[in-house]
């Protein structure tokens, strides 16, 4: 496991990441930290962040979605948000989890005719827009969801 700490524009940001697949990940970390620091700032999250982020297969993704969500598929990404909130521990605010599946973001990309980088972003923001409490299970909140989402990638012309 790779921990980064990240000084952004107004956070610090500590970063646990751990690729378990046999893809190359450095550029992802980088870019990782740089949405997650832009994404705190519109947010308005002053303090520092700590989160996690594991690159995984399939096998390992269908396991969490059976065993946590009780669907027993394959997905691109789950996020599990810190039970206790945006509360701060030991100078940090812990967000949570965010496992991403690499080779169904391979997938997604050819799909979308986009780069495995832009998905993998896309996918790595998603997950963090759910830790801050965002969701899609009603049309109110999935428009403000993925408006934020469009924001947030757009934000960053190489992703686009």
């Amino acid at each position: 496991m790779v921990k980064k700490i990240y000084k952004g524009s107004v956070n610090m940001i500590e970063l646990n990441f751990k690729n378990q697949t046999h893809y190359p990940s450095k550029e992802y970390k980088k870019d990782f930290l740089e949405i997650a620091d832009y994404t705190l700032h519109l947010f308005k999250i002053k303090k520092n962040v700590e989160l996690s982020v594991n690159i995984v297969t399939k096998n390992t993704i269908q396991e969490i979605n059976r065993t946590y969500r009780n669907i027993d598929r394959v997905t691109d990404v789950i996020s599990f948000e810190f039970d206790d909130g945006l509360n701060e521990y030991d100078g940090f605010i812990v967000l949570g989890d965010i496992f991403i599946c690499q080779s169904r973001a391979i997938t997604q990309a050819k799909q979308y005719q986009h780069s495995i980088r832009r998905e993998m972003c896309f996918l790595f923001t998603h997950g963090l827009l759910h830790l801050l409490k965002m969701d899609h299970l009603n049309k109110e909140d999935e428009e403000k969801m993925f408006a934020m989402q469009d924001k947030i990638m757009n934000h960053f012309k190489i992703l686009r």
